[in-house]
């Protein structure tokens, strides 16, 4: 049994944000209150001047494990998950082999049984992620798979897409689109404009992202699916969604943390750290972002924990691989460059990565109330840290935030009542 004290609970699940005691016990949330020290705890933590929240869940993330485990692994994925505060993620399915039969996905449920953070697994929508043929979404979700993405690559085809989201919506699982229509790019992973000219490369253009994002809002509404437009990047993808929304269409957006925090100057600056699918963009769209996660436009913040190796990430602009690993950065980007500017209250901020992730999913997770699973995490906004590679849990240390001064220092995450970080 764990007393957590004196604790600013904020849980937007409920509404709590006041400071209270919390106990842990048996793997649950027991109770929220005062409560004082006793010798039956088996550890008191003093989370005074700190903010004590549900675990974040993270339905954006690679592992890379099967196939690519150089760059990381399930073990070293969940340790920077746990790092940065999460207690639930979910792993997309473009590993080496592909998540598209029973077998890969459920040698990967087994694996996760291990490990000290729940990792669930979204399945391919197709086979080999090529667009041409349907996985067997049903024989997928009776191994386990948690929803449908060919993240990485569109699904082009909008009749083969439409038939996806009827049968995920028959299911009851979500399926998440990555959208960039490649016929529209020149080269990925810089957005098309000033910076992309002043580097002589052709870039990618908004138009990619939008066209995609209109075309799929549609087949949602008419298929009633229920759909994750992935890393939206596009100040017109946001004003797309959110007339998708009033017309009845279960769509829900994502957007990542460096693309509210970053624009195409940064690839400017930090080169293929900054060089990411789909882009960072001008300006106009960064802010255009932030207005949606202030309507509620945009319902997540994940990451896309993209890791990849030095020697992948040193290569020329145009050969370096895209992606950048963000998951022991994201909570502390949130509270520094939305909590701190004022753009979203921490119980806003904590809602889009802890209750509504875990409500699309569907998942048992996202909530501090009494009776809830014992994830949480732990940590103060005022503190200021420096991130270091040499403090990465991560396998990688791909990230264009290197050497920056972020605020919200996580002191503790705990998962199913145990901790499993602690600074």
């Amino acid at each position: 049994m764990i007393l957590i004290k004196n604790g600013r609970v904020v849980d937007p699940a409920s509404g709590i944000d006041e400071v209270l005691d919390v106990i842990l016990e048996d793997g649950i949330v027991k109770a929220l209150g005062k409560f004082p020290k006793t010798e039956t705890y088996e550890r008191v933590i003093d989370a005074t001047g700190k903010i004590v929240a549900p675990g974040l869940v993270d339905i954006h993330v690679h592992f890379r494990d099967p196939g690519l485990t150089y760059k990381e692994d399930i073990v070293t994925g969940a340790a920077a998950a746990a790092a940065g505060g999460y207690t639930t993620v979910v792993c997309m399915a473009n590993t080496k082999p592909v998540v598209d039969s029973a077998d890969t996905l459920s040698d990967l449920r087994r694996r996760a049984q291990m490990l000290p953070i729940h990792v669930l697994n979204a399945a391919a929508v197709t086979k080999g992620l090529q667009g041409r043929e349907l996985t067997d979404m049903r024989a997928l979700r009776a191994a386990g798979a948690a929803g449908f993405t060919d993240d990485g690559i569109p699904v082009m085809d909008p009749a083969l897409l439409f038939e996806a989201m009827v049968r995920a919506k028959e299911l009851d699982v979500p399926i998440s689109l990555h959208e960039e229509d490649p016929a529209l790019i020149a080269s990925a992973g810089i957005n098309q404009g000033p910076v992309s000219r002043q580097l002589g490369v052709g870039g990618a253009p908004a138009l990619a992202e939008e066209s995609l994002v209109a075309r799929d809002c549609m087949l949602a509404l008419r298929a009633g699916a229920r759909v994750d437009i992935q890393h939206i990047s596009s100040g017109v993808s946001v004003d797309v969604v959110r007339s998708m929304k009033k017309l009845g269409a279960s769509v829900f957006a994502e957007v990542t943390p460096q693309h509210f925090s970053l624009t195409e100057q940064s690839v400017l600056e930090r080169g293929a750290l900054a060089k990411v699918n789909p882009p960072l963009r001008g300006e106009a769209d960064r802010y255009a972002l932030i207005r949606g996660l202030k309507d509620g436009t945009i319902d997540f913040i994940a990451t896309d924990h993209a890791p990849h190796s030095r020697e992948e990430k040193a290569k020329d602009l145009n050969e370096a691989p895209s992606g950048m690993i963000g998951l022991e950065t994201a909570l502390a980007l949130g509270v520094t460059n939305l909590v701190r500017k004022g753009h979203l209250t921490m119980c806003q901020l904590l809602e889009k990565m802890t209750v509504n992730p875990a409500r699309f999913y569907k998942l048992n997770c996202g909530t501090l109330k009494a009776g809830a699973p014992a994830d949480l995490v732990i940590f103060d906004e005022r503190e200021k840290w420096v991130v270091e590679e040499d403090k990465f849990h991560s396998k990688s240390v791909n990230s264009p935030f290197l050497g920056m001064e972020l605020y919200g220092k996580v002191y503790y995450t705990i998962c199913g009542g145990a901790v499993v970080y602690e600074a």
